[in-house]
């Protein structure tokens, strides 16, 4: 059985919260790829960021997501990734018109229920790493909207309650579903 639990959705949606209170609840918990690859190029003064050439950023973080992926150790837990393979493919696809969903999608998959934080305008923030508008990040939802179920996965929509009983949310979805 897949226990790769993804938690994706809108961005500033409340994921990495909800990830970190997973974490201290003691479940493993792979980190944004996204996040990971902005810091990088950050520190380095590297070009491939979002805001000067996407389609290398989601290269940079289809690559990191897919050793992700590969390197998550399969024990009989839950493990939850800050978005995943899925993420970065569809957007890929979607800004070059060429095949990533698939492409990836299939040969990486995750649990078939999905975690997603729906669009939520007061906790929304921008940041030094996410420099993206509001309306970046609805369309952004959109698409995840539709990739995902494009690859049989189920969409559970996280509802907008504190991060404990978001937490609690998804470890109820998923209860009896461990073996």
């Amino acid at each position: 059985m897949n226990r790769y639990v993804v938690i994706s959705g809108c961005s500033g949606g409340g994921k990495s919260t909800i990830l970190a209170e997973l974490k201290r609840l003691g479940y493993t918990v792979i980190e944004e790829p996204g996040r990971r690859v902005v810091s990088e190029e950050m520190k380095r003064g590297g070009q491939a960021l979002p805001w000067i050439n996407m389609a290398a950023f989601l290269r940079n973080v289809i690559q990191l997501a897919v050793t992700d992926w590969a390197k998550a150790n399969t024990a009989n837990e839950w493990i939850f990734f800050d978005r995943g393979v899925v993420d970065a493919a569809a957007n890929l696809e979607h800004i070059t018109g060429k095949p990533y969903l698939t492409r990836y999608g299939i040969a990486h998959r995750y649990y078939r229920q999905v975690f997603l934080t729906p669009p939520w305008r007061e906790i929304y923030a921008e940041d030094p790493e996410r420099r993206h508008s509001f309306a970046t990040a609805l369309a952004e939802y959109d698409l995840l909207v539709t990739a995902y179920p494009a690859l049989n996965y189920d969409i559970v929509e996280i509802p907008k309650i504190n991060v404990a009983d978001r937490a609690r949310f998804i470890l109820n979805a998923l209860s009896g579903n461990l073996e």
